[in-house]
C-alpha cells in the first residue's frame, strides 16, 4: 500500500512528542505553568499518529492519567474566591509526587478554565472514564465564570473574557453532557456580536476578525447545534475563510501563512462541511516546508517547532 504522506517523519513526530510529554526542551521552560494544555499537544500529535498504545506503555499511560488527577482541585480545597477543576501543572510549593489524592492548597494556586478542558481531553485520550473527575465541582466553577452577556472569563477575578473561553465552556459541557452551566440564548448572542464587516469572527465585539477565534465561534455553535442563530451567512462565512489560503493558511487579513491555521481554519471548514474546497495539495506542501528535522512542526519554515 502506498503512503498517503511519505514526506511526514512519522518517528520524528513521536519521538518528538514522547520527550515533550517527560521533559520541555529549555526553549519551552517558560511555559511550563501550561503542561497540561501542552502535554494535551503531545497526546493528541500521538493518538493522530496511532502511537498511544504502541509507544506508550500501559504503566506510563496510567502515570501520566495519575499526575492529571493529581492537578484537579476540589471544591472543599478552595476558598471563597478560588474555583475548582484542573491546574495547567503542579505548583512548586507543593509536596513533590503524582497521588490524585486531595491536598491541602495554597493561596492563588487554583485551578483554570482551559487546563480543564485540555484536562479531559488528555483523560479521554488515555483511555479514562473521567468517573474521578469532579463534575458538579467543574461546572459550578463555570457557571461562576459566566459574564452577564454570555461570555466566559479563564479565572475568578480574571478581566479577561472571549470567544477562547466560550468555546471552552462549550466543549467542558459537551464532554461532561451538562449543559447546565451554559446560557445558551445569551452565549449564541454574544457569538453573533463578535462577527466582522467581512462575515469572519474576532475574539469580541468590535475587534479584527482572526481564524483561531472564528474556530471557537463555529465549533462553539456547532456544539449548541445553533450555527444558523449566531451568524448572518454561512456561504460568506466559508468565503472568508477560503480567502485565507494561500498555499498555506493565514489567521488575519494580510498576514503570512502560520502552520497553526491549517488546523484552525480547516477544522472550521469541516465543521461548515465545506473542506472539498480547500487546496489541500497546497496546503500539504506548505506544512513540509515547516516540518523540522528532529520532530515537530514550526510555525514558519526554519522556526523551532512550536515557536
Amino acid at each position: 500500500m502506498t503512503d498517503p504522506l511519505p514526506d511526514l517523519r512519522v518517528k520524528k513526530h513521536i519521538a518528538y512528542f514522547k520527550r515533550c510529554l517527560y521533559m520541555l526542551p529549555e526553549p519551552y521552560t517558560e511555559s511550563d505553568t501550561n503542561r497540561m494544555t501542552l502535554a494535551c499537544f503531545c497526546l493528541s500529535g500521538l493518538d493522530l499518529l496511532g502511537a498511544i498504545e504502541t509507544d506508550l506503555t500501559a504503566e506510563e499511560r496510567q502515570q501520566y492519567i495519575e499526575w492529571i488527577y493529581a492537578q484537579q482541585v476540589h471544591p472543599s480545597q478552595i476558598e471563597e474566591d478560588g474555583q475548582a477543576g484542573f491546574r495547567g501543572s503542579s505548583w512548586s510549593g507543593l509536596p513533590f509526587g503524582a497521588s490524585s489524592e486531595p491536598r491541602t492548597l495554597y493561596p492563588y494556586d487554583t485551578a483554570e478554565l482551559p487546563s480543564a478542558y485540555t484536562a479531559l481531553v488528555n483523560l479521554l485520550v488515555l483511555g479514562d472514564d473521567l468517573s474521578r473527575v469532579n463534575k458538579n465541582g467543574l461546572l459550578a466553577s463555570i457557571r461562576r465564570l459566566r459574564r452577564e452577556d454570555g461570555s466566559f472569563a479563564p479565572i475568578v477575578g480574571s478581566h479577561e473574557s472571549d470567544l477562547r473561553f466560550v468555546y471552552i465552556s462549550c466543549a467542558v459541557s459537551y464532554i461532561l453532557n451538562d449543559w447546565s452551566a451554559i446560557d445558551t440564548e445569551r452565549t449564541v448572542a454574544y457569538i453573533k456580536r463578535c462577527e466582522t464587516y467581512d462575515h469572519g469572527i474576532s475574539a469580541s465585539p468590535e475587534r479584527e476578525a482572526h481564524g483561531g477565534l472564528t474556530f471557537c465561534a463555529v465549533s462553539s455553535l456547532t456544539l449548541l447545534d445553533r450555527f444558523q442563530d449566531g451568524h448572518s451567512s454561512k456561504e460568506a462565512l466559508i468565503y472568508w475563510l477560503l480567502s485565507r489560503q494561500d498555499g498555506g493558511f493565514h489567521g488575519r487579513v494580510n498576514k503570512p501563512c502560520d502552520t497553526c491555521y491549517s488546523f484552525w481554519l480547516g477544522a472550521t471548514l469541516v465543521n461548515l462541511g465545506a473542506d472539498d474546497l480547500v487546496n489541500k495539495e497546497e496546503n500539504r506542501k506548505f506544512l513540509m516546508t515547516t516540518q523540522t528535522p528532529y520532530g515537530g512542526f514550526g510555525k514558519f519554515a526554519g522556526d523551532l517547532p512550536g515557536k
